[in-house]
């Protein structure tokens, strides 16, 4: 591998942890203008606080590993011809969908959109766009662009990031499940049943989901 597509890696990898975060902040002051407060932004207790440290171990690693001049040294010779070409192709088509499936969820969740759980909220039940298979597609969208960097730098460190991130998220998707069936009742079971926690039903050979 050339010092010049190595430079490349790196520089998609950081991008796109910039250019997500960066997304999450404004996605972030958009809603707070349409529903005139923040879109529960802090942590509420000590379980939060503890998603938002992993979290944040998550997005340093994802924007500063490549900024360290991250050297590739994996069990994968990535110099030969298929495997080489193919970790690229494959690295970048998965950032650059993951974060384009993300603005559509953005868009169908409109103002429903939120970081944290407040238990006194009660938000509109979102089911269009992805949510028609998946409960948690942002969630699944994120492991999706983890999984591409992990293919840009295969390092221990990415591989680390991305494991660390799938914890957070299935903990945080449980919670924030609790949540929505307590709020929402029969409506979210029902809704629950058809739909996968973060992939699709057909894929966990579980059906395919209704309409």
């Amino acid at each position: 591998m050339s010092l010049e597509e190595l430079q490349l890696r790196r520089a998609v990898v950081c991008a796109s942890g910039l250019i997500y975060w960066g997304g999450v902040l404004i996605q972030a002051r958009r809603v707070r203008k349409q529903i005139g407060r923040a879109p529960n932004l802090r942590p509420r207790g000590t379980r939060e606080r503890l998603l938002w440290f992993g979290w944040f171990m998550v997005i340093l690693a994802w924007i500063g590993q490549p900024l360290a001049g991250t050297t590739i040294k994996t069990g994968l010779n990535l110099s030969a011809g298929w495997l080489h070409w193919t970790s690229l192709a494959a690295g970048l088509v998965l950032v650059a969908l993951g974060y384009a499936g993300t603005l559509w969820t953005y868009s169908v969740m409109g103002s429903s959109w939120r970081i944290g759980i407040n238990p006194r909220e009660k938000t509109e039940l979102v089911s269009s766009g992805p949510y028609r298979w998946v409960r948690h597609p942002i969630y699944l969208l994120q492991v999706i662009m983890l999984s591409g960097a992990a293919l840009l730098l295969p390092t221990p460190v990415s591989f680390a990031i991305l494991a660390t991130h799938l914890l957070c998220v299935i903990v945080k998707a449980r919670d924030e499940e609790k949540y929505l069936e307590r709020v929402h009742e029969g409506a979210y079971r029902v809704y629950a049943s058809r739909t996968g926690m973060l992939f699709p039903r057909s894929i966990r050979g579980g059906g395919n989901p209704t309409p």
